[in-house]
């Protein structure tokens, strides 16, 4: 490798794209396009990134297996980061295996954590965790170990582990500084400004109160008996049950909640769970109905007793009731907070990552677009969506994520 090439490389590992267009601009070797390319994406000019990406894996001849899997790896780095989701992964692991398998350990270990930065954004929590089982970021750069503890923070965060996620920040921070790359840096803070902010609202004998993550993670230690209204659960220390596929009930179940110690009348009640004008008779069999469904869901958590004028909640053992609601609650608020982190999506990668049809989707956009809550640039299939975040709020609790063994 000639000298150019060796300077190039070792710009874009410090961060340096510009420096390293410097020397390669005017080349047009298979290497020079595959460092061009990484240069290119690291200034946001991802579609160019791909070409020369794509124009160097072909330059590479057939005795050049490895430099053609790093290729696929830098490309499929720009698809995360650019939110094209239904880039195939398949080719991901196979250029993962052809760099284990020759010995690129580095390169092998950046396949991995791409992986499992995608499976993060999925809220495919134990998947990340597995993959990330399989490194160890001790032997590796600097900029790996950011990389590694920047997810596992993440995950803490999505499972409601404020102490974990900020212990795995300060490790991230350490390591983003030894590496001494600026962008790095950048998102480690970016991270870090997460714990500090607003995470929840917690509802509690009709009071109110907006909630940090560590507060949040308080609340799930304690004796209560929480209705989660970002992960449609109610759960204790012991028992969670997830009501996600049963919005009726779960609608009924915070009514009670947000009430709690009284009742909640029947017309109410046939209000928020049937969205009904007028409690008639046949809507007060339906909640009669729904209610017994209800008990029937809680049994091991609480009763729902029947009073002179409505229902009401009694947890088991005493215990108090939380109401756990979104910082900001709002129609299609999953759509808002993957938007939220500053990227441009496709309403097609939105809908794998929310697991919802491309139309329902598309839908759920144009509604929020009429009332200026997101933007779209480009046309046709180019077009994608961003909104900037809402200022002062965290999104961790809106995110998808499985809640199953937490």
């Amino acid at each position: 490798m000639d000298s150019l090439i060796t300077a190039a490389a070792h710009a874009l590992a410090q961060g340096d794209p510009l420096g390293a267009l410097k020397r390669v601009a005017l080349r047009d070797d298979a290497s020079a396009l595959a460092l061009r390319g990484i240069a290119m994406a690291q200034l946001g000019e991802f579609e160019r990134a791909r070409t020369l990406l794509r124009a160097a894996a072909r330059a590479f001849g057939p005795a050049e297996a490895v430099a053609r899997a790093r290729c696929v790896v830098a490309e499929a780095e720009i698809a995360l980061v650019s939110r094209d989701l239904g880039w195939p992964t398949k080719a991901l692991d196979a250029a993962r295996e052809t760099l284990e398998a020759r010995g690129d350990r580095v390169n092998a270990a950046h396949a991995r954590y791409l992986e499992a930065r995608r499976q993060l954004l999925f809220g495919h929590l134990d998947a990340a965790e597995q993959t990330l089982a399989g490194l160890d970021p001790a032997n590796l750069p600097p900029a790996f170990n950011a990389t590694h503890e920047l997810i596992v923070a993440g995950i803490a965060m999505r499972r409601v582990r404020a102490k974990a996620a900020r212990a795995a920040l300060g490790r991230a921070e350490r390591a983003a500084r030894r590496a001494g790359i600026a962008a790095l840096m950048a998102e480690v803070e970016s991270a870090a400004t997460v714990l500090d902010a607003p995470a929840a609202r917690s509802i509690t004998r009709s009071e109110e109160r907006v909630l940090q993550l560590d507060e949040v993670e308080a609340v799930f230690a304690s004796n209560a008996l929480i209705v989660d209204a970002c992960r449609y659960v109610v759960r204790d220390p012991h028992t969670a049950i997830s009501l996600a596929r049963r919005p009726v009930l779960f609608t009924i179940a915070r009514a009670l909640g947000e009430a709690w110690p009284q009742d909640v009348p029947r017309d109410v009640l046939v209000a928020k769970a049937f969205r009904a004008r007028r409690a008639d008779e046949s809507y007060r069999a339906r909640l009669r109905v729904e209610i017994g469904r209800l008990r029937k869901e809680l049994r091991q958590l609480a009763d729902v007793n029947a009073t002179q004028r409505g229902f009401s909640l009694v947890p088991r053992g005493n215990a108090e009731v939380v109401v756990l609601a979104q910082p900001v609650e709002s129609k299609h608020a999953e759509v808002l907070a993957l938007l939220a982190d500053g990227e441009w999506w496709s309403s097609s990668a939105l809908g794998l990552a929310l697991g919802t049809g491309q139309r329902t989707m598309q839908r759920a956009l144009d509604a929020l677009a009429a009332a200026g809550k997101v933007q779209a640039f480009g046309r046709g299939r180019a077009r994608r969506w961003t909104t900037p975040p809402v200022p002062g709020f965290a999104t961790t609790l809106l995110l998808p994520a499985q809640m199953a063994g937490d």
